[in-house]
């Protein structure tokens, strides 16, 4: 199996005369090895949010901009078979909505395979698959919303949950006329339909990820409508996992019956698989590169920011890139 040292020595391998090393080449040459393992059309989808987290969380999550990204590298594709590589903290659900509803239309059978981390709207659009594939290393996250708010701590994310929670707790603890004065300063924060927003979010959480599993996942299934209920509700609790980032191991998964592949059962595909994301993770961590969607055939949208202090082969915005490849740069 490859590991992330035999990836960085690879792309060592391909530095001379002082050139920075083949960042691209070498992740798209792993990305057309897994199409000739699997002969399936094959998306790359992943942010680079871990290895630069004082990027902009806007720049790194799931966004409308991305159906432009999906745009671009459906172009050619042939057939309407897919393996859609995943890793993503999330971001908006309804631009998860859109990418899901694009891709279904675009492809009859999607494989989401998730090398590391589909967290929140990442888990979203996972369980709008056919099957999904995990690893030994391979987390879900809960679907539950957040509400980002500015507080008098700052803007922060809140779960819609917790923000209903506070509420009925308010109002149980606020018949005491010797608590009010406690409660005050937070219910001065609850916007005239911030209650209306949680319930609306919650409530469209769980109808996505409902119909998508009844829809895709277990279509072939007697009992589609009763699992891919018990599934919706489980991922958006909030008190199933008191934290929106906690991290969620396949055989949780397994145990609430997805549908799902071991990525360690086929050795070739899993060398392939992880090939690619090793080399994505390289990419995130030597160059400007904070989003990367692209295709096995070399159709790219590659979203930059620079940074303060990046490595000396950082790749530069104004240096051609391969044919095919869209760079999309964010300046400071």
């Amino acid at each position: 199996m490859p590991i992330w040292s035999e990836i960085l020595n690879e792309l060592s391998s391909t530095q001379a005369n002082g050139n920075p090393p083949d960042f691209d080449g070498v992740r798209r040459k792993h990305l057309a090895g897994l199409y000739n393992h699997t002969k399936r059309n094959v998306i790359l989808y992943a942010s680079g949010w871990l290895q630069k987290s004082e990027v902009p969380p806007s720049l790194v999550s799931i966004s409308d901009e991305d159906m432009q990204a999906f745009m671009e590298v459906t172009n050619g594709l042939q057939g309407d078979e897919l393996d859609l590589i995943i890793h993503s903290p999330g971001g908006s659900p309804e631009a998860a909505e859109a990418i899901v509803s694009y891709l279904r239309a675009r492809f009859n059978h999607v494989r989401v395979i998730v090398p590391q981390l589909a967290m929140s709207a990442a888990t979203m659009i996972s369980c709008a698959a056919d099957i999904l594939v995990l690893g030994k290393h391979s987390f879900l996250g809960p679907t539950d919303p957040q509400l980002v708010l500015p507080t008098s701590l700052g803007v922060r994310a809140v779960p819609a949950q917790a923000i209903l929670d506070q509420f009925d707790l308010a109002k149980h603890e606020c018949a005491d006329p010797a608590k009010l004065s406690a409660w005050l300063p937070m219910l001065n924060q609850v916007g005239p339909d911030l209650i209306v927003q949680c319930e609306s979010a919650l409530e469209m959480s769980k109808d996505l990820v409902r119909t998508w599993l009844e829809t895709y996942m277990f279509k072939d299934s007697d009992d589609r409508l009763a699992r891919a209920q018990e599934i919706s509700e489980w991922l958006s609790g909030h008190q199933n996992f008191k934290s929106h980032s906690r991290h969620i191991p396949r055989n949780e998964a397994e145990e609430h019956a997805m549908r799902i592949t071991r990525l360690e059962s086929d050795d070739i595909f899993q060398d392939a698989v992880l090939s690619v994301f090793h080399a994505t993770t390289h990419t995130f961590s030597g160059t400007r590169a904070v989003k990367i969607v692209e295709n096995h055939m070399g159709r790219a949208f590659i979203k930059q920011h620079s940074l303060p202090q990046m490595p000396s082969f950082q790749l530069d915005i104004g240096q051609a890139a391969p044919e095919g490849t869209v760079l999309e740069a964010d300046l400071l």
